[in-house]
């Protein structure tokens, strides 16, 4: 993002030379709406975008999570209206949970967990009774270079996931995908309860 601006600066300052009239400029002007939630970065990116899906079979769902594919559907469909009547830009439970933790891990900004905060879920029962999850993280910042990655622990633990150094953010930015979805399937099943399927289909 520094060296984004630094690149910003030397581009404004080459205009500012050839158009002399020019009295002033601003090097930002808050439309790229750093470290804040927004539509445009919601839809147009800001640093990365990805996305994470599974499917969990029906009876590993149950016996590990102890919930119903329907069970967590339908809590969705639940969260997800709850979501647009609050004009949020995330219909997820808790993903700043996990961001933080890693962010605080690897050495990275942590005041990114603002934008990089928003994801979109989906998840469905499959047809075959099996439990489909996904989760889009449209605006996700993370580096692997520079910065507080480059401190002795951060730098540590990014080297066991072999996300150190230059064209790493990508790969770091895909675990942190994961990390979300097991966090959001973990709590999903723990806020789902149904008395009628606690005796007709949960699985000791």
């Amino acid at each position: 993002q520094n060296m984004v601006s630094r690149a910003t600066f030397a581009a404004c300052e080459w205009i500012n030379q050839q158009r002399p009239e020019m009295l002033h400029y601003m090097l930002s002007g808050n439309f790229d709406t750093e470290k804040k939630t927004s539509s445009v970065n919601l839809l147009k990116t800001r640093g990365r975008r990805v996305t994470a899906e599974i499917t969990v079979p029906r009876e590993i769902l149950m016996k590990h999570l102890r919930v119903a594919p329907e069970q967590i559907a339908y809590g969705q469909q639940i969260s997800t209206l709850s979501a647009i009547l609050t004009n949020s830009s995330n219909n997820a439970n808790h993903p700043a949970n996990a961001l933080a933790a890693l962010y605080l891990a690897t050495g990275q900004d942590i005041a990114n967990i603002g934008e990089s905060n928003q994801c979109t879920v989906y998840q469905r029962a499959t047809r075959d009774g099996d439990h489909y999850f996904s989760i889009t993280l449209p605006s996700i910042i993370m580096a692997s270079y520079g910065g507080g990655t480059n401190l002795p622990t951060q730098s540590e633990c990014l080297k066991m996931m072999d996300c150190f150094g230059q064209d790493k953010a990508l790969k770091l930015c895909e675990i942190a995908a994961g990390l979300v979805v097991a966090g959001e399937l973990s709590l999903a099943a723990a806020t789902r309860i149904d008395k009628a399927t606690r005796t007709n289909e949960w699985v000791d």
